[in-house]
């Protein structure tokens, strides 16, 4: 049986992730998920692919809002759910544009001290829709600021088959996924086609091709080569290592760690052949 382990989201895209028991699904994923971000004076999207330091700042969720914290230096900041500003400015996420509402002033002076940048605040406001990839997941599918797809999902089975190829394991933050189950062999993910958790369809649309970030200490901000390096040696396609599978979804309610995943079909492309220790 597969099975909800963990669950996670992350309010400001490419910041410290927040481990929760229950997770209220959205139109666009989970709720609060990367629904902010991080932009240049171009207002282009900033992630710890430019700034690893990015791994330092953790989110917490409060009554009054999102709260920031400096994991090193200690300092903190509340930003309010609701935008401190009717102004758009369209932003930029990879090849698409979207509008998105400027924070604060005091936000965009606390993260510009902190991280070293020029950088400012945005929030995607309920009337912002972003349609995701249609060449993966054709329909009116929609995300937040995430990279591209509203759920990441990762098996324990395979973090436990890379890891016992590492000589140091690592943790599961480093794969930043929404949803880790149990279950199953490992890379059982790849093969996810249509499935169901508490009366909600989700459905597998892409593989996940990993950068940098999860060479990221997301403890201490530093990079290292693993696992992208062992990854390449048995996860390699078009120069670019898998791991995860990105999800879509239909329907609204919640999904709770201990939920069990039905699965109703696969996706039958023999997508890679998995080279298992001597």
């Amino acid at each position: 049986m597969l099975q909800i382990s963990e669950l996670y989201i992350y309010p400001i895209k490419s910041l410290g992730g927040i481990a929760v028991k229950q997770a209220t699904v959205t139109d666009r994923g989970f709720e609060h998920d990367r629904r902010w971000m991080l932009v240049d004076e171009n207002n282009c999207f900033i992630t710890q692919r430019q700034v690893p330091e990015m791994a330092l700042l953790q989110v917490a969720i409060e009554d009054a809002g999102l709260r920031v914290t400096h994991k090193t230096k200690g300092d903190t900041i509340t930003i309010p759910f609701a935008s401190g500003s009717d102004v758009r400015d369209m932003v930029t996420i990879w090849n698409d544009t979207c509008p998105a509402a400027r924070v604060s002033d005091e936000a965009d002076s606390w993260f510009t001290t902190m991280l070293g940048i020029d950088c400012r605040l945005m929030h995607m406001p309920d009337d912002t829709r972003r349609q995701v990839d249609q060449n993966y997941a054709p329909g009116d599918a929609i995300t937040s600021f995430s990279d591209a797809y509203p759920y990441l999902i990762i098996g324990q089975a395979t973090l436990d088959e890379l890891n016992g190829r590492l000589e140091q394991a690592l943790p599961v933050n480093r794969y930043r996924p929404n949803i880790v189950f149990t279950g199953g062999a490992p890379f059982e993910e790849d093969r996810l086609g249509h499935f169901v958790i508490n009366n909600i369809s989700f459905y597998g649309v892409k593989l996940c091709a990993r950068c940098v970030i999860i060479t990221i200490s997301q403890d201490s901000g530093v990079k290292g080569k693993e696992p992208t390096k062992t990854l390449s040696t048995y996860r390699l396609r078009n120069n670019n290592v898998y791991i995860g599978q990105n999800l879509v979804h239909k329907g609204d309610g919640f999904i709770s760690v201990g939920d069990s995943l039905q699965v109703i079909s696969l996706n039958h492309e023999e997508r890679f052949i998995i080279k298992m220790p001597d």
